[in-house]
């Protein structure tokens, strides 16, 4: 039960001992229950229910603390593989019809008026505000839930601090990354110019290129992209919808994709419209993957991970999309407004979470789209000045989390050290108990 909280936090094992309340919580059905006032969760307990409509009961309740033991009615390892890999929504996107209308849909959208295209996403869309889970703007289940068994685990070692290696590097708060999806040969056009924008913000992002439809990626576009220091990923292999629709074909789809991994000498994918299935990802031989999002109400797939952080799907390391896409504020929410950006990056910020944007360059060649980019570069910018935020590529992300992975905490005497590749960027923190809430205090060494 620990190994998911050890695996967030980076923390010792021998001062966390979570284990079942009762010997039978395997064999106890699944569904929806909370723990503390905000974090939803899935999985088996006796408290568990299959609807969100009822109220849930509240797993913090009947946890007791055991002298240094934790004993929880569920278990967080299932909780936490649960909602990352979206097996809550089992019946998402499985209907008849609507696999019909999204077939019919692709076929004829090259033959579509943008305009009209926009209409269509918009009615497909138009129920997003009645989903109560996950939760909008930002759902931060995971780490709540996480946050809160760190609380117990404090008390239950009698009220010490608890050391663990923190979540960025060089001390950062939290940490942004800037990408985009290119989707038609005019955003293509537009990478040069999108380039300068960012350059002139000292931000370097990643673009991912489709490789099998659409336009074709030359040498000299991806040479272009990279000797500026930005970075080039696979997007999708024909971004035509049917990625996952069969496995058998996914399977021939995957190969490809890992052929044009090489090909572009790439270490990052995201699939088109983040369709997704976590379960086959094992086909895959890239990297990292960002393709999950947080919350997917506004998403032609629905669900989301729960969580402001990355986290492995077997060797492969998720960078969830944690922020509203740009199509999605500008067409489908039809604001210019950064107010919906600024609520989520300050909810994701208290979370000392991931920024993950997506951007298209088919999408900001209009003076309202382009002025928003700007005005969102320029308070990320002051962000970074003012609050410690890393703003990177997600290249480097996954450089870092990977180290981090690998990463641990050794008692030397009465003191604690990191150890591990990467450890002289790695800073110890400690979580601690004030005015019963968790908070946490960083050190200025590894």
């Amino acid at each position: 039960m620990n190994q998911a909280f050890v695996d967030y936090f980076r923390c010792p094992e021998s001062l966390v001992k979570l284990e079942p309340l009762w010997n039978q919580v395997s064999s106890m059905k699944e569904g929806y229950f909370k723990f503390g006032p905000d974090a939803i969760c899935y999985g088996k307990s006796p408290l568990a229910t299959d609807s969100l409509e009822a109220q849930l009961s509240d797993a913090f309740a009947s946890t007791q603390i055991d002298g240094k033991i934790c004993r929880l009615p569920f278990s967080p390892t299932e909780v936490a593989d649960n909602l990352r890999f979206e097996r809550y929504e089992k019946t998402v996107d499985s209907s008849f019809w609507k696999n019909v209308i999204r077939e019919v849909y692709y076929a004829l959208r090259p033959a579509f008026p943008v305009a009209f295209r926009r209409h269509l996403q918009r009615i497909w869309l138009r129920d997003w505000r009645k989903r109560p889970f996950p939760r909008w703007p930002v759902d931060r289940s995971i780490d709540q839930m996480f946050e809160r068994l760190m609380h117990l685990a404090i008390q239950s070692q009698g009220g010490i601090e608890i050391p663990f290696i923190w979540f960025w590097p060089e001390a950062r708060s939290s940490c942004a990354i800037m990408t985009h999806d290119v989707e038609s040969a005019t955003g293509l056009a537009f990478t040069s110019q999108l380039m300068d924008i960012n350059d002139s913000f000292s931000i370097k992002s990643s673009f991912q290129l489709i490789p099998d439809a659409r336009y074709v990626v030359t040498p000299e576009i991806l040479a272009s992209i990279k000797t500026r220091g930005f970075e080039v990923n696979v997007h999708d292999l024909k971004h035509d919808g049917h990625l996952y629709d069969n496995h058998d074909r996914f399977r021939q789809a995957a190969l490809k994709i890992n052929a044009f991994i090489d090909q572009f000498e790439s270490k990052g994918f995201r699939s088109g419209a983040l369709y997704r299935n976590q379960e086959w990802y094992s086909e895959f031989r890239f990297s990292y993957d960002m393709s999950v999002p947080n919350v997917a109400h506004l998403d032609p797939q629905r669900g989301g991970c729960c969580t402001v952080m990355p986290y492995f799907v077997g060797d492969i390391l998720e960078i969830p999309v944690t922020m509203t896409q740009d199509h999605t504020l500008f067409n489908v929410l039809e604001t210019y407004s950064l107010d919906l950006w600024r609520e989520q990056m300050d909810l994701i910020m208290k979370q000392h979470g991931l920024i993950s944007f997506i951007v298209h360059p088919d999408y900001i060649q209009t003076t309202k789209s382009r002025d928003a980019y700007l005005q969102l570069l320029a308070h990320l910018s002051e962000i970074r000045s003012n609050a410690g935020l890393w703003i990177a590529p997600p290249g480097e992300v996954n450089t870092w989390w990977r180290q981090r992975a690998k990463m641990r905490l050794v008692g030397k005497g009465e003191q604690w050290h990191i150890e591990g590749d990467g450890a002289d960027r790695a800073r110890i923190a400690y979580a601690t108990i004030s005015n019963n809430s968790l908070s946490y205090r960083l050190t200025s060494g590894c």
